[in-house]
């Protein structure tokens, strides 16, 4: 009984500490990301980065847009052509009008 004792008053002690210790490390490590995250440097990446794929996933939509559509148009089922010729002509009249903007607010290249 008296090891038992002992031992379950050792769980409890090292679970205190370990827990304080772990809470402090997770502060230092939100601390840090934090920093991180606030970095302009980082933030400039994180904005190219968001930007450059933007204009590539428009690029590819455009481009596959225009293979679907005029190749494979006449074998897809009615509703999915009619759903990609209105996205195209969307696109299209977007651009025409000059508003130039996408689904996402940001100007489409």
């Amino acid at each position: 009984m008296r090891y038992r004792l002992t031992f379950i008053a050792g769980v409890a002690f090292g679970y205190v500490i370990g827990t304080r210790a772990g809470r402090e490390r997770y502060e230092q490590l939100k601390k840090s990301a934090r920093q991180v995250s606030q970095n302009p440097a980082v933030r400039n990446a994180a904005e190219t980065a968001s930007t450059v794929g933007r204009e590539y996933a428009g690029k590819a939509y455009h481009s596959v847009s225009a293979v679907v559509g005029d190749k494979v148009g006449d074998k897809m089922p009615g509703s999915v052509a009619s759903r990609v010729r209105s996205l195209r002509e969307r696109s299209q009249n977007g651009r025409a009008n000059g508003s130039g903007q996408d689904d996402w607010g940001s100007s489409a290249t």
